[in-house]
């Protein structure tokens, strides 16, 4: 274990904020394994980047020799958490949930270590409470209060419906922190309610009350709306390599060290001397491949990294030959030229002879890399990797 003064410093990074720091400070200098939570509800199949914002602190406080718990709420889940929605959310079937559930446990160990991660499902605890058991959970917390939840208050304030159950959700969610003894629970800034929750409810059940570290909501590459599927702002921890490159890439220049900050296992120093180079003249863009591999090589593999750059399927950047290109061979039929638009057209690389002249005016026509005028001709017995626009491009060979 290192210093709690080093591990504070750590554990602080990109942070949104420490509820009761003095309290985890005096924690730390125990000098004992402390019990980190973070709860994950099982509601999609797939994770995205937005998600490992949380799991890569739960890395961190790995590292430093703490017990990781992950959480995954299969049986809260099958309620839906209220969080941030203006309507009551469908439940889930039990078959969805495990599914879920399945899928999230496979992919969490991208990051974090599985030997020394504790995976654990909530219905194992809340499957034996009985209703005089959840009565008296309900006992504990007034109306009033949990009316003052900001979107039960706006859903309340506009006559739209609150169905009990929902009140029961950031219940369950604290009743967790409970049955686990956990000194610490991680989560969104938007979970800050249910996360105290935790601490009243273990205060209630004589146990000293968690730690809360909450972290920010991550903007997709739009840069402006938190990172959702729903919204297509995101990077899945399972989209391909090529196409998790290129768009990482694709993200304003302005939201980079945002990414850098909350994605990245660089350290602080080193994220620094990135902003000084980029400051005497880097360019961005080089910065961002950076990450791009990065994050490419922690969710597949070195090798899959390297190959990310020049994958088939990618949006291609200008002139950028990848490895492997699809081969099409053309008929001269007698002729012993044939011109660019044509060339273009009948290898399938544009819709139609209009497409052609477009890309060929906007003058983003590759040929072996170097960008050509609509007056290039191809001759009988050449052999040219052709590129028109981002995605389209082939081996073309011209034969008699």
């Amino acid at each position: 274990m290192t210093s709690a003064e080093q591990q504070m410093q750590l554990i602080e990074r990109g942070t949104e904020s420490i509820i009761q720091k003095d309290e985890l400070m005096a924690k730390l200098r125990e000098g004992r394994p402390l019990r980190i939570k973070a709860g994950f509800d099982p509601t999609a199949p797939d994770l995205h980047l937005g998600h490992t914002v949380l799991i890569n602190k739960l890395k961190v406080f790995q590292d430093l020799g703490h017990e990781v718990i992950f959480l995954i709420g299969d049986f809260t889940g099958r309620i839906g958490d209220p969080t941030g929605k203006n309507i009551t959310r469908k439940p889930l079937t039990e078959e969805q949930v495990q599914a879920n559930a399945r899928s999230y446990a496979e992919q969490v160990f991208k990051i974090l270590d599985e030997k020394h991660t504790r995976v654990v499902f909530n219905s194992s605890w809340m499957g034996q409470l009985s209703a005089a058991d959840l009565i008296a959970l309900a006992a504990q917390y007034p109306v009033a209060r949990m009316l003052e939840r900001d979107d039960f208050a706006k859903r309340f304030a506009g006559q739209q419906s609150i169905a009990i159950h929902e009140f029961l959700y950031p219940l369950l969610q604290g009743y967790d922190s409970v049955a686990l003894q956990a000194d610490v629970e991680l989560g969104g800034t938007d979970q800050t309610f249910n996360l105290l929750m935790g601490r009243t409810l273990q205060k209630n059940a004589g146990q000293a009350p968690q730690s809360i570290i909450t972290l920010p909501l991550l903007e997709g590459l739009d840069g402006i709306q938190k990172m959702s599927k729903s919204l297509g702002n995101y990077v899945g921890i399972h989209d391909a390599p090529g196409e998790m490159y290129q768009k990482l890439l694709s993200m304003p220049d302005t939201l980079m060290w945002r990414y850098f900050d909350l994605l990245s296992f660089l350290s602080v120093e080193a994220i620094a001397q990135l902003k000084a180079e980029v400051s005497a003249g880097l360019s961005p863009q080089a910065i961002k491949k950076m990450l791009a591999l990065e994050l490419v090589e922690r969710f597949h593999g070195k090798e899959a990294a390297a190959a990310a750059p020049h994958s088939a399927g990618n949006l291609l950047a200008p002139g950028e030959i990848p490895e492997q290109v699809p081969e099409v061979i053309l008929q001269a039929e007698g002729a012993d030229t044939l011109p660019l638009a044509a060339v273009l057209n009948r290898a399938g690389l544009v819709r139609n002879s209009a497409a052609a002249k477009d890309v060929i005016n906007r003058q983003v026509v590759y040929i072996d890399g170097q960008q050509v005028a609509g007056d290039w001709c191809m001759r009988v017995g050449e052999s040219h990797v052709i590129q028109a626009g981002k995605k389209a491009i082939a081996k073309v060979l011209l034969k008699e």
